[in-house]
């Protein structure tokens, strides 16, 4: 038979049970923290990328090239950062950069470069192509924009840097710390992988804080964030780079100008049948017009006007048309050489007839050639400036996109060209398309002026105010609908229709002009005029006062009657509390 034993059931201490569960607890509590603790990443990324890169406003921004000591950026990088007017001239295969009293052309693999087309020899060549891609020496360009650049050790990075950014100096602490403390960041923590390794006492640039951290930068241009405790801030230092650049300030007549245009199609009109144009200080005849995509200009000046006109104490402002044709302008405009040989006849002319300024009246021009027109104001400044003659440009109220007559204006830009832009302020109603209204009502002048103004300063804006007025005819025909047509008439015309008709005018409010109607029942046609005549006249005059313009300017002297020159006299009309 077994034999059968029995053991006493033990019971457990409870020194024991509370030991266990404290094991227990420790050992949850580590495996969290095991999975949770934030240890350093020991993951390196790279900072820059490719050879020689561009370091700019805080960014890489593109890889330069390096020939021997020349340093060459890439074009797209100066059109992009330094200035968005540099452009490329497929044509001639030339950079060209403009400043105030400077044309510069760089061609592509030359050693000879051209300011003001005079010939600068180099050592190298300032412009290269590689892989397709245009890249320009920094070295022959630093003395035109205020920047500088240095290469910088290890990396090889290129710094461009420019003139008042600030930097705060920096230096790592000189605490004895683990490698992983001191290494730079991706972002503001430790498990963010890092894009070098620092030492103790190293000295940074400060370029930002965030969560606790610092961004900053390496003596070899690498960034990252480490933490504010390791780094001791310093002083800020102000970039300061001093050009050698030469002022030049917009060219200005004493006064207002007071311009009115000499329209001149055919030949030019007898000086000594012009009557007196009191107030007036400045002529704009229209003599030169554009008349080949070669760049051709033709020429109606004349020799006994310019000797009248300065007889008359009258400035002479030779007016160039590009002849309202958008194919010819293009043609002529796309192309360096040519806009050059444009600007060439203007000066030969400005010397021949003794000129003092060029007026360019632009006007029908295709949308996308806009910065075609502001280039060759750009390249023509400079010349002719230097040739002591004050440059104007005629625009137009903006009326919309895709707009021949209004968007291509680069308004702003140009405004920084000439010397003055008259904005020819008419045109309102125009023809069957606007319906019958005036020439230009105030209200709507008015308007447009305050927005042209967000853009134009004041005091390089000229009024442009219409002496013609157009008599609108309203037929109804036998269907009953209605035919409009119009037809432009000169001051002294407008009153003798006035006084033919037997018609006395009223005060538009509306308009802020004189207004008249006439209805001929023969004729089933109904005449409606809104006047040009000394009320309306003065009045925009005392607007350019109001908004303190540069000045008037008037077309054209032909539609005008004797006291036009008396209502438009701003010598005389100051009498306006100004905006």
């Amino acid at each position: 038979m077994a034999r059968i034993e029995y053991y006493k059931n033990q019971k457990l201490s409870p020194k024991w049970m509370i030991g266990g569960l404290l094991i227990a607890i420790l050992l949850i509590v580590s495996s969290i923290l095991l999975i949770l603790y934030p240890f350093a990443s020991k993951e390196k990324t790279t900072y820059f990328h490719g050879k020689y890169p561009i370091l700019f406003n805080k960014h890489q921004q593109g890889n330069a090239l390096l020939e021997g000591t020349t340093v060459y950026i890439p074009l797209s990088f100066l059109q992009e950062n330094i200035d968005k007017s540099i452009v490329y001239d497929e044509k001639s295969h030339s950079i060209i950069i403009t400043t105030a009293d400077k044309v510069i052309q760089m061609p592509t693999d030359s050693l000879t470069y051209f300011v003001n087309q005079k010939p600068v020899k180099l050592q190298m060549s300032p412009i290269k192509t590689d892989d397709g891609e245009i890249f320009v020496a920094l070295d022959p360009i630093l003395s035109l924009y205020p920047i500088q650049y240095r290469k910088l050790a290890d990396s090889g990075a290129i710094w461009i840097q420019r003139n008042g950014e600030k930097l705060v100096k920096g230096q790592l602490t000189s605490d004895d710390l683990n490698k992983e403390k001191l290494r730079l960041r991706t972002k503001p923590t430790l498990q963010a992988p890092y894009t070098t390794q620092m030492k103790q006492q190293e000295p940074v640039w400060i370029e930002g804080e965030q969560e606790g951290y610092f961004l900053v930068r390496n003596q070899s241009g690498i960034s990252g964030y480490i933490k504010k405790d390791y780094v001791n801030k310093k002083k800020t230092v102000t970039i300061r780079i001093n050009r050698d650049v030469k002022q030049v300030h917009p060219m200005k007549i004493n006064g207002s100008v007071q311009l009115t245009w000499e329209a001149v199609y055919t030949k030019n009109p007898d000086p000594s049948k012009i009557s007196n144009m009191a107030g007036v200080n400045v002529v704009s005849p229209t003599w030169f017009t554009l008349e080949k995509k070669n760049g051709s200009i033709k020429n109606l000046a004349s020799h006994d006007y310019s000797k009248w006109a300065k007889s008359k104490g009258y400035q002479v402002w030779g007016l160039f048309s590009n002849g309202f044709d958008p194919e010819l302008t293009h043609g002529a405009l796309k192309d360096y050489e040519t806009r050059q040989k444009m600007i060439r006849q203007l000066l030969l002319f400005s010397k021949m007839y003794k000129l003092q300024g060029i007026n360019f009246d632009i006007e029908n021009v295709n949308s996308n050639d806009g910065p075609l027109v502001t280039q060759l104001m750009r390249e023509a400044a400079p010349y002719l400036h230097e040739a002591g003659l004050i440059v104007s440009m005629d625009i137009t109220f903006s009326a919309g996109d895709n707009n021949n007559w209004s968007s291509f204006y680069e308004r702003k830009e140009l405004s920084k060209l000439a010397d003055y832009l008259i904005v020819m302020a008419y045109d309102e109603h125009w023809g069957a398309a606007s319906g019958a209204g005036s020439v230009a009502s105030l209200p709507w002048v008015e308007k447009n002026l305050q927005t042209l103004l967000t853009e134009v300063p004041n005091e390089r804006l000229i009024l442009g105010i219409p002496l013609y007025t157009r008599l609108w005819m309203i037929e109804t025909k036998k269907d009953g609908t209605e035919k409009i047509s119009a037809k432009t008439l000169t001051m002294d015309r407008v009153k003798a229709w006035l006084k033919e008709k037997k018609l006395k005018p009223k005060y538009d409010a509306e308009s802020g002009q004189n207004y008249a109607e006439y209805y001929d029942a023969k004729e089933k046609t109904s005449y409606k005029i809104w006047i040009e005549d000394e009320l309306s006249l003065k009045k925009r005059a005392e607007l350019a006062e109001q908004y303190d313009l540069a000045g008037v300017a008037s077309w054209s002297s032909f539609f005008a009657a004797k006291d036009a020159w008396v209502a438009l006299n701003m010598n005389t009309n100051k009498s306006v509390t100004k905006k």
